[in-house]
């Protein structure tokens, strides 16, 4: 319904016909924080979003956005008559860069850390704290802790969130094989349980992994491969890379001596060293997505930013579309000293994405080109149609941009999560306006 008047008649009349069988929605414009027995206010049943610049990842130009029960329902550049009787809200955007929301493949809504003792344990991470970032869609995951923290407790965590209007999936697994599951296998995770998309964080080439041969990697990558074809999920085997000297070299064998695909396999924290993200890139090459991590790197550290790797790569002319930008958000940054015990650690942050994604605009690089590492990339390989880009029948997961980048406005489902970099809509037990839960 992209632009044409005749497909704009024909939704209004299928609204009015949800309209008259009692589809009518009226939500407050300014949304308090929900009580903790209530859901997350309902979208509008009509939102017009006027003169947005839109980036769907591509460059689209000005347009106009009409919103319908959570979806983009039509876009065009003719502002629409909308019929006079409907409650909509509309909000003139007044040129304002809009993007798809951001996806964050990889983060520890549970919490990590647990290197150093019970007391390193890091909270879950809430939901504000992820919308503030842009992020509207997350993949949650265990990682050195998969004993205290449970693929169970994973799950629940992830239905929390989504309970609370953010689209969230999760992993099976953590670092270590036998892989810790819900149903007794990872092909059993994956096909049964619905928000389960694949194994990982598999640890590799770190003195934290279960040390996994190359046949244990092949079965648990098959297992998740062969779920994926089941459900019609990604079925990726999303793989932790350490510090240590074998870099990929796992992952290179796997190719070589089996008949599963490429993009099977996706290595993140590639970018931590420098020798590893020329491997990463080889990789990518044959097939692989790769994953880079928008963590801090100090100055003369072996090792590039999320941005830095980023322009390595297109310099490189590998793959533009095999390449990811995840946050780690919640899970622990480790420095190990020669005994690997931990001599400090930081905490991974979800607005590093945001912040990874202005970072990159004010070194000059096109909006357009910028963008696919942080949406439709991450779409695409995790086969989630809906997300990633914005165009007529997708979620309405959308942000707007200020002039410095960064997430001035966030909309999940078609519901504003964060206006003028405030969130409007908070987890449940999140302190907001001055209300402590």
């Amino acid at each position: 319904m992209q632009g044409g008047a005749s497909g704009l008649a024909r939704l209004f009349a299928g609204l009015a016909f949800l309209r008259g069988a009692g589809g009518r929605g009226t939500v407050p414009r300014r949304r308090k924080a929900p009580d903790p027995a209530s859901p997350v206010p309902a979208p509008y049943l009509l939102q017009l979003l006027l003169n947005a610049d839109v980036f769907a990842p591509e460059p689209l130009g000005v347009q106009h956005l009409l919103i319908a029960g959570g979806r983009l329902a039509w876009m065009g550049t003719v502002r629409p008559e909308v019929p006079k009787e409907w409650d909509v809200a509309i909000h003139d955007l007044k040129g304002a860069r809009v993007i798809p929301g951001l996806i964050d493949g990889h983060a520890h809504v549970t919490g990590g850390g647990g290197e150093a003792g019970p007391q390193t344990r890091v909270p879950a991470v809430p939901l504000s704290r992820f919308t503030r970032g842009g992020i509207t869609t997350v993949v949650g995951l265990l990682g050195t802790d998969d004993v205290t923290r449970s693929t169970a407790d994973l799950v629940a965590t992830t239905r929390g969130l989504v309970a609370e209007g953010m689209t969230a999936f999760c992993y099976t697994g953590g670092y270590h094989l036998p892989a810790t599951t819900l149903t007794g296998s990872v092909r059993g995770d994956i096909v049964h349980i619905d928000c389960i998309l694949g194994v990982g964080e598999l640890a590799i080439s770190d003195h934290r992994s279960s040390q996994p041969t190359l046949d244990e990697l092949l079965r648990v990558a098959a297992d998740a491969h062969v779920a994926g074809l089941m459900t019609g999920k990604a079925g990726i085997c999303h793989l932790h890379l350490g510090d240590g000297a074998r870099g990929l070299d796992l992952v290179r064998q796997a190719l070589d001596q089996s008949e599963l695909p490429a993009r099977v396999f996706q290595p993140t924290h590639v970018n931590r060293r420098k020798a590893l993200f020329e491997e990463a890139g080889e990789l990518a090459l044959r097939g692989c997505h790769i994953d880079l991590t928008a963590f801090p790197v100090e100055p003369g550290e072996d090792a590039y930013t999320a941005e830095d790797a980023l322009e390595r790569y297109w310099a490189a002319e590998w793959p533009q579309a095999r390449v990811t930008v995840s946050s780690d958000g919640g899970g622990c940054l480790p420095h190990f000293d020669g005994d690997g015990r931990v001599s400090h650690m930081g905490v991974g942050q979800p607005a590093a994405l945001a912040q990874c994604l202005a970072t990159l605009l004010e070194r000059g690089h096109p909006l357009g080109q910028a963008l696919p590492p942080f949406t439709s990339n991450v779409a695409d390989l995790l086969r989630l149609d809906k997300k990633g880009r914005l165009r007529v029948g997708a979620d309405a997961d959308l942000v707007v941009l200020s002039d410095q980048g960064l997430p001035e406005d966030v909309m999940l489902q078609g519901v504003w999560h964060v206006r003028e970099q405030q969130p409007v809509v908070c987890g449940t037990f999140e302190t907001f306006e001055g209300r402590q839960a």
